[in-house]
């Protein structure tokens, strides 16, 4: 300790501030670290519940000492890792969270002083109940309510009440439910509540927009649901998209238009009929009776003279043969028993129509110039008609309609761009007629420089010289005599002189600023060279 007083006393004033700041930085990052890692340690124990299992959540939690935190505005509630199995195990013997609805433990305990209206409502809140948690099950739906009004019995038929129900869902932050899920989610409730059918089933969502499929009037009075609809639909879009893929080969995607209306019948039904022949009869039964008796019966009067000793005389023809037939033959007439069933959506008549774009021409020069609408020639309509009636089963006999014009698109009006302009004859300077007409001179030349270029850059000591050789020059007095300096060459190549090397750069500098400005005059010249050179 003595040491150690005396290193605090031996240290300056700002010394010992900066121990103890950096002392209390690194208390502070100790304890921030251990703040943060205490705050990452919880963990979801409930999430996306109501406002009323949130609060009921966290009194139980406050009651039981657990810390926790909420988020997503009150509708999650975190707790320390080390506290969720425990915490949850807590709640769900409290019967928490309630999922909005209580279900079939609603009946757990048993009440014997409840009425039969108690009962039936306790029923129908049970049933409400496990709906709702059947429906919240979807992964679309976040939340759902389900109403059922039961069906009300009755001996007089006018009294009768249908049973109905209605669906509320929420849906999920982005997500989307398909026609198909509402049609189960229609389907689960009907099936669950006794003389309930899917048509008496209302889903919608929390925007109040009816989900479920609604019905339609029919032109005689009857109800069609959106799936006959649907059909109806679906024809039309396979009439027009057989049209479309025969004839965009032949005129384009943006050269026509098609439509179809299909009128079939959306009802099904079983039709039985029953013919008769009269031409044709057959024996349907037979049958036969025959009675024979071969022996003589005793005859004589009835009485007390017949049972004496000395009876009399018997009446003659009183004995003799007795023989009986009788057949019966019944015959009925031929007859034909035919059952059809006829399918939902049989065609009943059809139209379609096409419309083919007609084509646009420019007539005059200048400013004279105008579109033209040339229209299509009857040869090919009638050739598109033909096409159309076979693509798509056309029938005149059952009042199908087929109609096929040629007209102008609009589109085609405003955003035809007008035609480029004829390119104005090139006007090309003297000087580049002149290289055109001396143009292997000037090739030489330019090939004779590229050469010398090359020379000089390959050499070192050459372009020490030809620098100590300017210099030299320059301090040449006036008047004096300029020595001639012939520039480097090759053997094949003749040497230039300062006169005609001037030329060639000058030459050579309008030529690539000519280049530069008109590539394309450029290109065309070298390549009229390169045919005559062939």
């Amino acid at each position: 300790m003595d040491e150690i007083s005396k290193l605090i006393a031996g240290l300056s004033r700002k010394q010992r501030i900066s121990i103890v700041i950096v002392l209390l930085m690194v208390g502070g990052g100790m304890w921030g670290l251990t703040r943060w890692k205490h705050e990452t340690d919880f963990r979801p124990l409930y999430s996306s519940m109501s406002a009323e299992d949130a609060a009921a959540v966290v009194q139980k939690l406050k009651e039981t000492g657990v810390e926790y935190r909420l988020t997503d505005n009150g509708s999650g509630v975190l707790v320390a890792s080390a506290k969720l199995a425990e915490s949850r195990l807590a709640l769900a013997s409290a019967g928490l969270p309630k999922s909005g609805r209580i279900g079939f433990e609603l009946f757990d305990k048993t009440n014997f002083g409840a009425t039969e209206l108690v009962e039936h409502v306790n029923y129908q809140r049970a049933l409400e109940g496990e709906l709702e948690r059947t429906v919240i099950s979807i992964s679309e739906v976040e939340q759902a309510r389900v109403h059922i009004s039961l069906s009300k019995d009755s001996v007089f038929l006018d009294q009768q009440e249908p049973a109905k129900a209605s669906v509320m869902i929420k849906l999920r932050i982005g997500a989307r439910i398909a026609p198909q899920n509402v049609t189960a989610i229609s389907q689960l409730v009907a099936s669950a509540v006794p003389g309930l059918t899917p048509d008496a089933v209302a889903v919608l969502d929390t925007d109040g927009r009816l989900l479920s499929r609604p019905y339609h009037p029919n032109n005689d009075g009857s109800q069609i649901t959106s799936e006959t609809l649907d059909l109806r639909q679906q024809l039309e879009r396979d009439l027009v998209s057989k049209i479309s893929s025969t004839l965009e080969p032949l005129l384009g995607a943006d050269r026509f238009r098609a439509g179809a209306f299909v009128d079939c019948d959306l009802t099904s039904a079983e039709l039985q009929e029953e013919t008769f022949d009269p031409t044709k009869s057959v024996m349907a039964s037979s049958q036969k009776t025959e009675d024979s008796t071969d022996r003589a019966s005793t005859s004589g009067i009835p009485g007390t003279a017949s049972n004496l000793p000395r009876p009399p005389s018997p009446i003659p023809g009183g004995g003799g043969e007795v023989n009986r037939r009788t057949e019966n033959v019944q015959y009925e007439t031929s007859r034909v028993v035919r059952k059809t069933r006829i399918p939902q959506g049989l065609i009943k008549r059809m139209s379609l129509s096409v419309v083919v774009a007609q084509q646009i021409r420019w007539q005059g020069d200048g400013k004279s110039r105008r579109r033209v609408v040339v229209p299509t020639d009857p040869e090919t309509l009638k050739s598109i008609r033909e096409l159309v009636a076979g693509v798509t089963g056309f029938s005149p006999d059952r009042g199908d309609q087929l109609i096929v014009d040629s007209l102008p698109f609009e589109g085609n009006l405003s955003n035809d761009p007008l035609p480029a302009p004829a390119p104005a004859p090139e006007t090309r300077p003297q000087w580049l007629q002149v290289l055109n007409r001396y143009w292997q001179v000037v090739l030489l030349a330019v090939l004779g420089l590229a050469a010398v270029a090359v020379v000089l850059g390959v050499s070192k000591s050459t372009r020490k010289s030809a620098v100590h050789d300017v210099d030299l020059k320059r301090e040449i007095p006036a008047g004096a005599q300029t020595p001639e300096v012939a520039a480097p060459h090759s053997a094949d190549m003749p040497a230039l002189t300062p006169a005609e090397a001037s030329v060639a750069d000058h030459i050579l500098g309008q030529i690539r600023q000519s280049a530069q400005k008109d590539p394309r005059l450029a290109a065309n010249v070298l390549r009229m060279w390169m045919q005559e050179s062939k």
